[in-house]
């Protein structure tokens, strides 16, 4: 499903209610609106937060940022010659197109290593995209807000960093490096509309 309809699939969950998103083999994500937040999700509004979760055979639970980081890691140390295919693919989640045919892009066991299969990974992406330009009422330093999320996706594909280093500064709140949002980042002097696709890629 593209990144509008998946948005408006979330907008229309009644509150108290979940809305399965995709599922594949023992793999299923679902959204979860709840009427009432935590003490810390204060910075959400009600009306705009949801919960993405994940079952994963007999286990349930919440995925975050993280679980994508680690497997675009993966993927990138174990299969280097699909790098620049795969930052490609996560641009065109960005770009709002349909994760099921982004990773259809990519024949079955493509990669060495990685955490989970490629089309999850790229759905939690999208989900994780729309809760942050909808979701979160917190101001950001980036425009669109959605870059700090994107930034350090595009960090962990090519930076030399170890995994440890990069997640840390990741959980922490750390922005990403500037490299990988400069262009991109309408609230940045060096913001420019025309850059290339993968400027940011080396």
């Amino acid at each position: 499903m593209v990144y509008a309809q998946q948005l408006q699939q979330i907008v229309d969950l009644p509150f108290d209610t979940e809305t399965v998103i995709f599922t594949y083999g023992e793999y299923e994500i679902y959204v979860l609106r709840p009427s009432k937040l935590k003490k810390n999700f204060e910075g959400y509004d009600p009306a705009r937060n949801f919960q993405v979760w994940l079952r994963e055979g007999e286990r349930e639970f919440k995925p975050n940022h993280l679980r994508v980081m680690i497997d675009l890691y993966l993927r990138v140390r174990s299969t280097p010659a699909l790098k620049r295919q795969l930052a490609e693919a996560m641009e065109a989640i960005f770009a709002g197109e349909d994760p099921s045919k982004v990773a259809g892009r990519f024949p079955e066991n493509s990669f060495e290593h990685f955490l989970q299969p490629l089309v999850i990974t790229l759905y939690l992406s999208q989900l994780f995209i729309i809760e942050q330009a909808h979701g979160y009422a917190k101001e950001s330093r980036y425009n669109p807000r959605t870059l700090f999320y994107q930034g350090w996706v595009r960090q962990i594909i090519c930076t030399d960093r170890d995994i440890d280093n990069l997640l840390i500064s990741l959980s922490r709140g750390q922005p990403p490096n500037v490299g990988y949002t400069s262009l991109s980042d309408q609230n940045h002097k060096k913001y420019d509309p025309a850059a290339p696709g993968l400027w940011w890629f080396s």
